[in-house]
């Protein structure tokens, strides 16, 4: 589901979960072990990237309406794992937006240090409240971190999923590119930190994102709660298979 790629220093991992790669609870999952290992095994910076006009498709709804509620427990358990591994890495790590980025394509990327977005006729935005789930507390936190606070209100509330040049206007995303050198300009951004003093790169990399680490310092517990009883909901249930319906009418037409 992760095709590791290593160029010299920077270590590429794709996404390679057809057709769209949306996150299943094995790819989050995996996806957090290939981050961790990354830098024990010498790579000193990431970038993850998706296939040509797909990046990831979020959260796999159809997949998940068929698990029970310990196995949802557990998913949105492993994607807060992943998050603040992210958020924590002791590495830099660039995304590489390939395409498509709705809702979960768009979270991992706030966690990211820098975002390279593909043009194209994509979308990008968290879309979660068009599914009927709240956004989670973190994933908000991030994103008025990343856009300020009264555009992560616009964005987040309206569920608004917007363009590659959109995107980069409001802050999203920090660069667009042509969709053929989306991968390399996101490893030229990592090489360009990598070719600076390291240990000096570090510990201001280390401040900077020090309000983002903190976010993960305090016991979510109570939040993840709050989010799993939310996706039980009648209402988010009701709209989750909406989605779901309209998901599997496109595919088989």
């Amino acid at each position: 589901m992760i095709l590791v790629i290593d160029h010299e220093e920077v270590r590429e991992l794709r996404l390679n979960r057809p057709p769209v790669n949306a996150l299943s609870p094995e790819l989050i999952v995996a996806i957090r072990q290939a981050l961790e290992v990354a830098p024990r095994e010498g790579a000193q910076a990431l970038v993850i990237s998706g296939a040509p006009g797909r990046f990831c498709a979020g959260l796999d709804v159809p997949l998940l309406l068929t698990l029970d509620q310990p196995a949802i427990a557990a998913l949105w358990h492993d994607f807060y794992a992943l998050l603040r591994t992210i958020a924590c890495s002791p590495i830099p790590i660039a995304a590489a937006i390939t395409g498509h980025a709705p809702a979960g394509g768009t979270v991992l990327p706030l966690f990211c240090d820098c975002r390279v977005m593909a043009e194209g006729d994509w979308k990008i935005g968290l879309s979660e409240v068009q599914v009927g789930l709240p956004l989670p507390r973190v994933i908000f936190s991030a994103l008025s971190r990343q856009v300020g606070s009264r555009q992560a209100e616009c964005l987040a509330v309206g569920g608004v999923l917007v363009s590659p040049p959109e995107a980069v206007q409001v802050g999203l995303v920090d660069e667009l590119v042509a969709v053929e050198r989306g991968v390399e300009r996101a490893i030229e951004w990592c090489n360009g930190l990598l070719e600076l003093p390291r240990h000096a790169m570090a510990l201001t990399r280390q401040q900077a994102r020090a309000d983002l680490v903190r976010l993960f310092d305090h016991d979510l517990e109570a939040e993840l709660e709050e989010v799993i009883a939310s996706w039980w909901s009648d209402e988010t249930q009701s709209a989750l298979k909406a989605l779901a319906t309209q998901l599997g009418r496109r595919r088989s037409g």
